[in-house]
């Protein structure tokens, strides 16, 4: 079974250039707009093993969304935020890791491998 993995970001562009990045190592992707639209395809991807999230986006953003997201769910905030406070607040919220973008595609596979436990 292939792992599932949910990109949030409100660039299409970004979505694109991290879905390219996953499916290529093997994972299978959803993708959503913003946080809201994150929780919403969650319902009917429950099988959904990692979320890659931006930070800022319309309706909902990225910290929003980890204040509704179910615990236990990893998820990686993939940003061009790095204010320590919002990361240490992320954090606190039980995301498991911060990448800068723009992003190497290397460092987010391995991110995602190590969060699913997929080799």
């Amino acid at each position: 079974m292939t792992t599932k993995i949910m990109i949030i970001d409100d660039s299409a562009m970004v979505r694109t250039q991290v879905s390219r990045a996953l499916t290529g190592a093997g994972f299978a992707v959803v993708e959503a707009c913003d946080g809201a639209d994150g929780l919403e395809k969650l319902v009917s991807h429950v099988d959904v093993s990692l979320v890659v999230c931006d930070v800022n986006m319309p309706r909902m953003n990225g910290i929003e969304f980890l204040e509704h997201v179910q615990p236990g769910l990893p998820v990686v905030m993939l940003t061009t935020e790095g204010q320590p406070e919002l990361i240490a607040r992320a954090r606190s919220l039980g995301a498991k890791a911060w990448i800068l973008k723009p992003f190497k595609p290397d460092l987010l596979v391995a991110a995602a491998r190590k969060l699913t436990s997929t080799t």
